[in-house]
């Protein structure tokens, strides 16, 4: 009755959220003691009383700001004076905005919402497919939650006890820079110069105006994630401290952020963080249940029992990440399955920032995946070509995102390397 209730629901296209607590609830309102409905709502509660979690809605919002203070347009002026000289030098562009956005928002739909928007009509304006500059600058945005600051990664700190943010932060940086240096690889070795013009200057500032213009929003990483590791900080100060910056600039240094305008940002951003946070109650519910019934401790002797290697558990994580990735939100997978497999990750010797970072990637690939792939859909309103269409066009820039996962995953130092060198 409960996977009928979860599955149903979830064909019927309910929030995952929701079919889990509909599920849920339905098995504690028929089971017997200690099982019992109100449970549902104390776990919930209970999954959701964490002074960190405060740093989700203050990241989300610092994000919102710095986008609504017109950063994107000097982000894509400063990555254009960078690579924009390239062969095929404006989907490079698109490239690198996106590792340059990724320290302002740390959410890969924002970068696809915020850089698609500008990018696809120009790339198209300039020759390229239009399904291809959709599905470059999804394939791209995936960098957002891997480079510091992350809301993913702050949220895996959380369900994983002794694994640090400052590491998890650090760890991030190689794997999100390499993402970007393969799809640039990729673009340069298959967009034919003689389709598409090469590189045309955006209309905007001169390459010293861009470079000027583009060091502030380059300073609230820094100055984010180096008040963290410098330990001046936690995680949700630091937040908030970026909530304070962005609105500095905005409104006082930029002038694009109207005062008006923040009611409808503050909602905005209510509204994003609530998505997040009605997941983490629902899961929060769950894992007790799974917890109670002893369900990791089973599956972690099952494993530990069956699988002789590191090696072999990795690839099956792999395999499960990636097909749970096509159905499952990547924050819900991650607080359903995490619990369960970092125990038997730890168990084989596999480094917990390693494996960390392995976990939020794959889940992130998921995210330009069909049928349920956010970032998919949201360059798919933007550029309007259709599902089937986008889906061909971004097939290759999975397989490349996929070949660094596999370099990540059996090279432990691309990801474990700077944390190490930093003392973490």
């Amino acid at each position: 009755m409960v996977y009928i209730i979860l599955i149903g629901g979830l064909l019927l296209g309910l929030p995952i959220a929701f079919a889990i607590l509909a599920a849920l609830s339905a098995f504690m309102a028929t089971g017997d003691m200690p099982y019992h409905i109100r449970l549902v709502a104390t776990e919930m509660f209970r999954g959701l009383n964490s002074y960190p979690l405060l740093a989700i809605p203050l990241f989300i919002l610092a994000g919102e700001l710095m986008n609504e203070s017109g950063i994107t347009g000097r982000i894509i002026a400063f990555a254009n004076v960078l690579v924009g000289g390239f062969r095929a030098g404006l989907a490079h562009v698109n490239i690198w905005a996106s590792v340059i956005f990724a320290g302002l928002s740390g959410s890969a739909v924002a970068d696809t919402s915020a850089i698609g928007r500008v990018f696809i009509p120009e790339m198209e304006k300039h020759g390229y497919d239009r399904s291809f500059a959709a599905a470059l600058t999804a394939a791209s945005s995936v960098i957002g939650p891997i480079i510091p600051p992350s809301i993913p990664v702050i949220i895996y700190a959380l369900i994983v006890s002794g694994v640090s943010v400052p590491a998890l932060f650090m760890a991030g940086v190689v794997p999100g820079l390499l993402v970007a240096v393969f799809l640039s690889i990729y673009v340069a070795l298959t967009v034919k110069t003689e389709t598409v013009t090469v590189d045309p200057e955006l209309s905007g500032p001169s390459p010293r105006e861009a470079l000027i213009g583009g060091l502030l929003p380059l300073l609230m990483p820094v100055f984010v994630v180096g008040s963290i590791l410098l330990g001046v900080v936690t995680p949700t100060e630091a937040a908030s401290f970026a909530v304070a910056y962005a609105l500095v600039i905005g409104v006082a240094v930029y002038r694009k952020l109207k005062l008006s305008a923040l009611p409808r940002i503050f909602a905005g951003a209510m509204r994003d963080s609530a998505v997040i946070l009605v997941i983490i109650a629902a899961v929060s519910a769950a894992n007790w249940l799974l917890t109670y019934n002893r369900v990791p401790n089973m599956l972690t002797d099952w494993v530990l029992g069956n699988v002789d290697s590191k090696t072999t558990f990795l690839i099956a994580v792999i395999l499960l990440f990636l097909f749970v990735g096509l159905f499952l939100e990547g924050i819900a997978a991650m607080l359903v399955l995490v619990p369960i497999l970092h125990p038997i990750a730890v168990s084989m010797g596999v480094d917990p920032v390693h494996f960390g970072i392995l976990v939020i990637f794959n889940l992130m690939i998921g995210l330009i995946t069909p049928p349920l792939g956010l970032c998919l859909f949201v360059a798919e309103g933007v550029a309007q070509v259709g599902m089937a269409r986008l889906t061909r066009a971004i097939l290759p820039l999975f397989l490349v995102e996929v070949l660094v996962l596999l370099i990540l995953t059996f090279v432990p130092q691309t990801v474990t390397w700077l944390p190490n060198i930093l003392g973490y």
